[in-house]
């Protein structure tokens, strides 16, 4: 049985003279406590508890399915405290409503039907208006990005804005494809899973010097960059190349490509420059295992598109990590 912690919708129930009940809406039914049956029903909580367990007890409806546990916050004295309270389903209330008060059993069965009905056309066309909401925001996205692409841009002569576009451009196409999934079951179909070069600590580190001697000597970096903050980068860097069974957790040079970008970035290992050193290991990395140019000898992704795509992963929500790796993924694919 799971323990539930997010907010629930609440619906108010009550009959002309009795006290307002507080109705938890989920999973397309109702929930109450023993406690609230007690007083919907005008009977005490052993009175619910005896019923509950002669309900379960013969076999009328199995506990498992029509319980849930919800972390709930309430007021005790002064004080807010969080308790784990056991709710029951409208299947275990109207069991125990026929048992004490048949009438009003009845009358909150009515009552929660139509509630849960409309709560799921209201859903549904809420959840429609959104879908077609973003699916037109997406169109709008793409007719706007390729009449840029195609004549504004030139006019612009604006470096920066070219890679963002491309990086742009082609995340709204990725995403289109992306959005037909589940985001568990995005698809891994195409990448490229002959590995040539696993990650080395001792090689990463090389190169990070090598590009840090080389933007100090540019004016473009202190003694702080690249400087380890711990051994976060090494366990970083373990984490991408760790297998089980003989098998890469991340089994594709795409995916080991985008999870080192993402990581860096977003996990700091770095006292500075965590951007730029993760754009420079994901290419390098890339060119270690020779997957970094097109079938036409053209670079997969450019310094633009790349500094365009490190700027997106840096200021993408934390919750959207596994979004994030996929789209990188599929720009590598192209």
């Amino acid at each position: 049985m799971d323990l539930v912690q997010e907010a629930l919708p609440v619906v108010i129930y009550q009959r002309e003279g009795e006290s307002v009940t507080e109705v938890r809406l989920e999973g397309g039914t109702v929930w109450l406590t023993q406690r609230q049956m007690a007083e919907l029903f005008d009977t005490s909580s052993d009175n619910v508890g005896l019923h509950l367990k002669n309900i379960y007890g013969t076999g009328e409806l199995e506990e498992s399915t029509t319980t849930e546990d919800y972390s709930v916050v309430q007021r005790e004295g002064r004080r807010q405290v969080t308790r784990v309270i056991r709710h029951y389903n409208l299947d275990a209330i109207i069991s125990v409503g026929y048992r004490v008060n048949s009438r009003q059993g009845t009358h909150f069965r009515i009552w929660a039907n139509r509630v849960l009905r409309d709560h799921l056309v209201r859903g549904y066309s809420l959840n429609q208006r959104r879908l077609e909401a973003q699916q037109e925001r997406i169109g709008q996205l793409q007719k706007t990005l390729t009449l840029f692409r195609e004549g504004l841009i030139d006019q612009a002569g604006l470096t920066e804005a070219r890679g963002l576009v491309s990086v742009i451009t082609g995340y709204a196409r990725t995403f289109v494809l992306l959005n037909q999934f589940d985001s568990e079951r995005l698809g891994r179909d195409g990448f490229a899973e002959n590995i040539r070069y696993l990650i080395d600590p001792a090689d990463a580190f090389e190169g990070i010097a090598a590009l840090k001697a080389d933007l100090m000597a540019k004016g473009e970096a202190s003694d702080l960059f690249g400087r380890p903050k711990d051994e976060s980068f090494e366990g970083l860097l373990g984490n991408i190349v760790q297998s089980f069974d003989g098998q890469f957790l991340y089994p594709s040079i795409e995916e080991q490509a985008a999870n080192l970008l993402y990581l860096v970035i977003k996990n700091h290992p770095f006292t500075d420059g965590n951007k730029r050193i993760g754009a420079f290991l994901f290419i390098w990395f890339l060119r270690r295992n020779r997957h970094h140019l097109k079938s036409d000898g053209e670079l997969k992704i450019n310094d633009n598109a790349l500094a365009a795509i490190a700027l997106l992963v840096a200021q993408s929500d934390p919750r959207q990590k596994d979004l994030m790796v996929h789209l990188v993924m599929n720009l590598i694919l192209g």
